[in-house]
């Protein structure tokens, strides 16, 4: 199996600046910078369903997508397995959950699981596909939640990980980068209160778009 192995960025890594690519006007005095282009995140996305499909080998893979910082990912990752499973008898099946935990940047310290009540997993392969991995207990709870379903085999593949004081050390099966906790991360469908889920890129929001695109009242991001 593939675990622990990522692509690491260091604390000191500055990502390129938003002059090199092309962002949307309403944004573009609202980022840090690009923490990591289009093109690499679909690189690594497809080597992480190579890996996948050769992990799971043959029968079923439940694929969960966690909503709704996960579906970009979710719907890349399906896309390239389809490729590698065409010699293999291996049939997909999708579901969805969604996990209520973040206003603006911080934690509102509890955490909300919508849509498990009605999952098929018992005896199946399961894959959870999530966007990002912060402190690790949101996942670990979710893991919980999934093996009270009793799947036969259950791993999880997020596209990023931060490494922060917080973090239970926790690590998926399958991740594409590990990046400094001290950036808050948008683009490719990971958002900051809905915003920027628009971008192709994985970008860094400065404290200017935090200010901008921040709200006083509740709204749902994904991260955890």
């Amino acid at each position: 199996m593939s675990h622990h192995r990522y692509i690491v960025f260091p604390d000191d890594y500055k990502g390129y600046s938003v002059n090199f690519f092309c962002i949307p006007k309403h944004y573009e005095d609202s980022l840090e910078c690009i923490l990591i282009p289009s093109g690499i995140v679909q690189d690594r996305v497809e080597r992480l369903a190579r890996d996948i499909v050769e992990d799971f080998g043959h029968g079923q893979i439940v694929v969960l997508c966690v909503l709704k910082g996960g579906y970009k990912f979710f719907t890349d990752l399906l896309d390239k397995m389809k490729v590698f499973v065409q010699d293999k008898l291996v049939q997909i099946k999708l579901d969805f959950i969604r996990l209520k935990s973040y206003e603006d940047d911080q934690s509102k310290g509890t955490i909300d699981v919508i849509g498990g009540d009605n999952l098929d997993l018992e005896g199946k392969n399961v894959l959870i596909v999530e966007d990002v991995i912060d402190t690790g207990k949101t996942i670990q709870k979710l893991l919980s939640i999934m093996n009270d379903h009793k799947p036969k085999n259950i791993r999880v593949a997020s596209l990023l990980v931060k490494r922060t004081k917080e973090n239970t050390d926790y690590r998926p099966e399958y991740c594409g980068f590990e990046v400094p906790g001290r950036m808050f991360v948008v683009g490719y469908a990971i958002d900051y209160n809905e915003y920027f889920r628009d971008l192709n890129h994985i970008c860094v929001v400065n404290d200017y778009g935090k200010k901008k695109f921040g709200s006083k009242k509740e709204i749902t991001t994904n991260k955890q």
